[in-house]
């Protein structure tokens, strides 16, 4: 434990960007290539470690500058070298896999830039350091493969010399369509999967956390249109905006380069995340921009791993802490990392590379001559002794291509070997010579499962698209990294089921608390609608309120939805209310005052009716035709009873028999009124008209004036119910939040004839009774038939202007009182004087007391 504090105490102390001046010389004038003898050699060029010089003015090609020069260990691709290692010796030990076959490898370091990659790949192919082209010195070509990478760049410009010569070319870096399309990389081959769902998978990502305003940060080559069209392309599906694209030009040593303009557009900008897209070389140059700026408080979404340990001053800062990471799934391979714990300068003492790394950490004496430690080393040192920022013991995506495909190499050359014996033996025992272009259609047919349970296929036409584990960079303390598997993203899954993630475990960035929010305008929430704001990203946006009766329920809606005509919209406008149904009830109070007046009346008539069958004999009864009195008084009872027509539930019938009802049996009642006023005028002027006045009292005139007058009505109900007639209609708009059910009139025409007809007569009724007010009111009741229809007349001209301007139960209320007030006004101005005599005043109810009014009178007169 004390071995480890003290370790990182001298690791914080280690630029271990530069190496030492011993390690300087040793990596500038010594060319890197590890070499195993085997029956088959597959060959690799891994960019383990770049020169370049410190001044940028020095000529950091010529050699003599050793001391001048910065060497830059790239100890995640040495891992590569590793895995291409453990796999050949898990081959050679394996005695079903090429028996009696042997595998050797040779690994060389690919340098930065076109040039100096070409001359170390001649080299090999010449076996000379003063190569010749198109020339070999090697007795005997045994390298069966090459596997290049890790950047396509590398492998392209590898693959163009290879591709001379047909030598099979396995490349482990991420899968690049260009180098199979249109044939020209015919002996190429990609180990790795496409990453054709990538992009669907970082949106997945933006849409759980709902980040809607991202800026993306890409290396300007080749694979960045594709990426950025299927970036756009998925996020204008889903709604996300990009705040800023920023293409980053990769050329050499630009990760030294400060970029102030990417800087200030990243720093400016309101977006906390950042997608960052490249291969691991061409992220150097993007991670140089997030470093020399201090460009914290951002969120990073990657699609592959950095690699941190190319970070000056990386335990001072703390900038990648939070990151997400796109990483290709892949199972463990067992045994790898015992294998990685035991390699050390001993196992591999050919290998200048573990020499360096023990010089360099473990403090041992180090040989500057020879390039190797000497003694005085750590016991029992070994590579999962560093940090993970310096070297990650956990299986990076291009370690696992490289030893998927040693393996199908490997399983290649089996098949290849056995064919071969089988045409050896049907072909008189010639020798088996091997040329590598042989190879290609056994890689080209690969397809199988390697020992991590992986399932290999080099022909890119039947590759299927990656499957993702999304990591979080954990910083924690500062130089401990560790990636953290936090969800996945597997396309092939079930809809729904194909993006999972454990937020819980996430560590954000510096800065972040909580859920970090990434967006261009503030979400606008239930009762609001989106309003794009002219000339900006449709991210971009303002918030309105919805419209009358108009809901939003949800956040970021485009446009609200209309409430259905049976419901209204509360005050936050987020949710549609059933409208409160509205009629004139019997249980309400206004029902119910009504209905009881209906019914009071309507008895109070029945008694007043009661009263004169029962005093039918007496000469006020008798006065002024007793039988119109018992049809006005029955009449009345029904018109008492009628408003119980308009109480309650509208129905159809019931609409269809309101205002018929209503206009028939008042229309019955006028026309009484107005044959009674006809008789006393007719009584009263029979002696001075003569002949003609006393034939129409004798034919009884007045009694055939009310079937005269219903069928009058009669007719104007039968043209309305035929024409337009009365119906159930409901009223949503007239009174918020309610819904009013009424019965609708039809014709208005109609039903305005049926009440200045009812006017006519009562005006008609009304002359007659003012004209003879002034007769002998012992013998008549002119006077109060006038005032009877005065009161008529007032209530419904009164009626008429309310009626218009209210709806629903007030309407109807307001009909029902005008039918009881006018009711009211012929029953207590006709029949309750005559009661009043009947009950209290019998003295008055006689011939002798009526004679003697009638003499006085006359008498009075006569003097005068």
């Amino acid at each position: 434990m004390m071995f480890s504090y003290t370790l990182i105490f001298h690791l914080l102390l280690i630029p271990f960007l530069l190496c030492s001046q011993d390690v300087n010389k040793c990596l500038v004038r010594t060319y890197y290539r590890l070499y195993h003898e085997g029956d088959r050699v597959i060959a690799g060029f891994f960019p383990a470690y770049a020169i370049s010089p410190f001044n940028r003015t020095t000529d950091w090609r010529m050699p003599h500058y050793a001391r001048e020069m910065m060497v830059q260990l790239k100890l995640k691709n040495y891992q590569c070298i590793l895995a291409m290692l453990f796999a050949i010796e898990e081959i050679n030990s394996n005695p079903h896999l090429l028996p009696n076959t042997s595998l050797g490898f040779e690994v060389h370091n690919v340098p930065f830039g076109e040039r100096f990659t070409l001359e170390n790949l001649l080299y090999w192919l010449t076996g000379r350091i003063s190569f010749i082209p198109n020339y070999t010195c090697a007795k005997e070509r045994k390298s069966a493969a090459v596997l290049t990478g890790i950047s396509w760049t590398i492998s392209e410009h590898l693959g163009t010399l290879l591709n001379v010569y047909k030598f099979p070319q396995l490349t482990f870096g991420p899968f690049d369509s260009v180098l199979n399309e249109q044939g020209r990389f015919p002996s190429l081959y990609q180990v790795a999967n496409m990453d054709t769902s990538l992009s669907l998978g970082i949106v997945s990502l933006m849409l759980y956390f709902q980040w809607t305003w991202v800026g993306l940060l890409i290396a300007d080559d080749h694979k960045a249109t594709q990426i950025l069209s299927n970036l756009r392309k998925d996020m204008d599906k889903k709604g996300i905006c990009m705040a800023f694209v920023e293409m980053i030009h990769i050329s050499r040593g630009s990760f030294l380069t400060n970029s102030w303009k990417n800087q200030l557009q990243i720093m400016g900008s309101s977006a906390n995340v950042i997608i960052i897209y490249g291969d691991t070389d061409s992220l150097l140059s993007l991670i140089a921009i997030v470093n020399r700026g201090f460009l914290m408080w951002k969120v990073w979404v990657l699609n592959s791993k950095w690699d941190v340990s190319t970070l000056d001053k990386y335990f001072l800062l703390d900038l990648l802490h939070g990151t997400l990471i796109f990483s290709h799934h892949h199972e463990e391979i067992v045994n790898f990392t015992d294998f990685i714990q035991a390699a050390s300068p001993s196992k591999f003492p050919e290998d200048i590379y573990l020499h360096l790394l023990w010089q360099m950490f473990f403090n041992c004496s180090f040989s500057g001559k020879y390039c190797k430690i000497v003694d005085n080393c750590q016991r029992n040192a070994s590579l999962a002794f560093l940090p993970g920022n310096i070297f990650d013991m956990a299986i990076s995506e291009e370690s696992y291509n490289v030893y998927n495909a040693v393996y199908a190499v490997a399983h290649s050359l089996h098949e290849m070997t056995h064919n071969q014996v089988q045409t050896q033996y049907h072909g008189k025992g010639k020798d088996i010579v091997f040329f590598p272009w042989q190879l290609h259609p056994f890689l080209k047919n690969t397809q199988l499962t390697s020992p991590a349970g992986d399932h290999v296929v080099l022909n890119w036409k039947k590759k299927s698209d990656a499957e993702y584990d999304i990591l979080n960079f954990w910083n924690f303390p500062k130089g401990l990294a560790l990636n953290v598997k936090v969800g996945t993203f597997f396309p092939k899954a079930l809809h729904g089921q194909q993006f999972s993630l454990s937020d819980h475990m996430i560590q954000w960035a510096t800065g972040f608390t909580e859920i970090p929010q990434s967006v261009c305008s503030e979400s606008c929430y239930p009762g609001f609608r989106k309003t794009l704001i002219e000339g900006s990203a449709t991210c971009c946006f303002d918030c309105s309120p919805c419209s009358e009766n108009e809901i939003s329920n949800e956040t970021d809606i485009d446009h609200c939805v209309k409430c259905p005509e049976s419901h209204y919209a509360n005050t936050e406008k987020n949710r549609c209310l059933e409208k409160t149904v509205i009629f004139l009830a019997y249980e309400d109070s206004l029902g119910k005052a009504l209905t009881s007046m209906s019914l009071s009346f309507s008895l109070l008539t029945a008694v007043v009716l009661g009263v004169f069958l029962r005093h039918r004999d007496t000469p006020i009864v008798k006065a002024n035709n007793q039988s119109l009195s018992y049809i006005l008084l029955i009449t009345l009872i029904f018109c008492f009873l009628c408003p119980l027509l308009f109480i309650g539930r509208p129905h159809t019938t019931a609409c269809i028999l309101q205002q018929n009802t209503f206009g028939l049996l008042i229309t019955v009642a006028l026309s009484t009124v107005l044959a009674k006023t006809i008789t006393v005028v007719m009584a009263f002027r029979v002696t001075a008209l003569g002949g003609i006045m006393r034939w129409l009292v004798i034919s009884k005139i007045s009694n055939k004036i009310i079937p005269l007058c219903t069928m009058i009505q009669i007719l104007i109900s039968v043209i309305w119910l035929t024409t337009s007639p009365p119906f159930l209609d409901t009223d949503a708009h007239f009174e918020h939040g309610c819904i009013i059910i009424m019965c609708n009139k039809g014709s208005t025409i109609a039903f305005h004839c049926v009440l200045g007809y009812l006017g006519f007569l009562a005006l008609g009724s009304y002359t007659m009774a003012f004209l003879s007010r002034n007769l002998p009111d012992t013998f008549n009741e002119a006077k109060y038939l006038a005032f009877s229809m005065l009161v008529f007349c007032s209530v419904w001209v009164t009626f008429l202007p309310v009626y218009h301007s209210t709806k629903g139960k007030v309407m109807v209320a307001m009909e029902v009182f005008s039918i009881l007030a006018s009711s009211a006004g012929i029953l207590g101005l006709i029949f309750v004087p005559k009661c009043y005599i009947i009950l209290l005043r019998p003295d008055m109810n006689s011939i002798d007391h009526i004679k003697g009014k009638t003499d006085s009178r006359r008498k009075i007169s006569l003097e005068i």
